[in-house]
């Protein structure tokens, strides 16, 4: 019989979410759009919190209510190779590629910089990150201590720190919205729904919502009921918090506009916000959040790779991934925060449509009789155009111009046949229309077992 989880573990467990997720994007974002979305702030952070909130709640339900043991137990239902590949991909951009190493970067630039007084910061930096991803290491090497360590310790420290930052700011505005930059004057909507990847939750999530299971279960709830019951209300915890601070950061930075004026990057709103109210001792605040918030981040994703690429290559050991990755994320958050999101950013228009229909397709798959035919239709057509958005944005990081001289021609295609393409979600009504017709024709043929996925009931 299911142990009944208490309130208090449930609170703890979804902090401890919150703050796997709270990390370096999280933080710079919300600011940035906030800055840019001016009085058409609203629908700018509607849309970013369907993506930045709304995604990753699903994703952990879906990993729940799917039964799988694992994302690419999951994936395996369009294909076990797909399944690899597509779980492998997104485990290294989450990873050691882009958003692990993102975290030392960031921590460094908003955290750090600050105080150097224009020196250069190539050494600060070198020793800065080398520290953070020793102690990242040390305490990844330990995951079944997660829960208590960042639940009860970290967790509260990063949200009562930045409550206090936003509390204030709240009763003493620095100004009044300005109006949008030129991405937000039309479909501001659409451009925070895009901007809301780049935080990466909702792959995260795929991946957190493994440990948040594995540690439910560790608590004594066994059955599929008890498993989507308790993943649903630590997942409520953890985008309560999400959803507060995000909505709280974006109008810090929407308030800053008329006293500081447009700035170039979302940590250096959150350090001048903080240096407006609280002078040095801001800038400390900050520095303690931003710390804190991208080492939980750093841990969870260096836990959750370690675990799989060990289970994928049993001869690799636990320890080897979680040091060899860990280093790797050293040497890469030294080429610059600029660098990491500019490249990451084609990465994540390729790797979010594919994951965000996974999602869609594990809640309605009980309606066709979990046909694999479904799963491959709606993956086919997401991922025939969601290469198309990556390459395009890929392009334009490229020198020449060849590269954008090709997908160009498509672009223009895509841009007058699919709805929504202009605003980042081309990808949307077909993956939806797909599912209708092929879960229709699945129904109608009635698929036989060889030709649907095996779900765990």
């Amino acid at each position: 019989m299911d142990r009944k989880l208490p309130f208090s573990s449930l609170v703890v467990i979804g902090t401890m979410l919150f703050a796997l997720f709270f990390g370096a994007g999280n933080l710079i974002f919300p600011a940035q759009l906030g800055q840019a979305a001016g009085t058409n702030f609203w629908p700018a952070v509607i849309g970013f919190l369907i993506t930045g909130v709304g995604l990753p709640f699903l994703g952990i339900l879906a990993i729940g209510f799917s039964g799988s043991a694992n994302l690419q137990e999951l994936a395996s239902r369009i294909h076990p190779l797909y399944a690899i590949l597509f779980t492998s991909a997104l485990y290294l951009t989450i990873g050691p590629f882009f958003a692990a190493p993102r975290t030392g970067a960031v921590a460094f630039d908003i955290g750090i910089v600050p105080f150097l007084n224009g020196a250069d910061p190539l050494i600060p930096r070198f020793l800065f990150t080398a520290l953070f991803f020793g102690i990242t290491i040390w305490l990844s090497l330990n995951p079944q201590k997660i829960a208590d360590r960042v639940g009860k310790v970290l967790s509260p420290a990063i949200i009562i720190l930045l409550l206090a930052l936003l509390v204030v700011a709240l009763f003493s505005p620095m100004g009044s919205f300005q109006a949008p930059s030129s991405p937000y004057l039309s479909g501001a909507f659409g451009k925070g729904f895009t901007e809301g990847y780049n935080t990466m939750d909702a792959l995260a999530s795929l991946v957190f919502g493994i440990i948040v299971i594995t540690i439910v279960r560790s608590m004594g709830v066994q059955s599929k009921k008890g498993i989507v019951a308790a993943t649903f209300k630590t997942g409520i915890v953890a985008a309560g918090f999400l959803g507060v601070l995000y909505v709280g950061i974006a109008y810090l930075g929407a308030s800053s506009v008329e006293s500081l004026g447009m700035m170039d990057s979302g940590g250096a709103v959150l350090t001048s916000v903080a240096t407006h109210y609280f002078g040095q001792a801001g800038l400390v605040l900050l520095g303690v959040v931003i710390l804190l918030a991208c080492l939980t981040t750093s841990i969870g994703l260096m836990t959750a790779c370690g675990e799989y690429f060990h289970t994928l290559i049993p001869a690799l050991s636990y320890k080897v991934v979680v040091v060899s990755f860990t280093i790797f994320c050293f040497i890469v958050s030294n080429i610059g925060l600029n660098n990491i999101i500019t490249y990451s950013i084609p990465v994540l228009l390729f790797l979010y449509p594919l994951a965000i229909t996974l999602m869609l397709l594990t809640f309605v798959s009980p309606l066709f009789g979990h046909a694999r035919i479904v799963y491959v239709a709606v993956t086919v057509v997401a991922m025939l155009i969601s290469v198309v958005d990556g390459l395009a944005a890929l392009a334009g990081t490229l020198p020449g111009g060849q590269l954008e001289k090709l997908i160009e021609p498509i672009t223009a295609f895509y841009g007058k046949v699919l709805p929504l393409y202009e605003n980042g979600l081309g990808w949307l009504i077909p993956t939806l229309i797909v599912i209708v017709v092929f879960g229709v024709i699945a129904r109608v043929t009635g698929m036989d077992s060889s030709r649907s996925v095996s779900v765990e009931e």
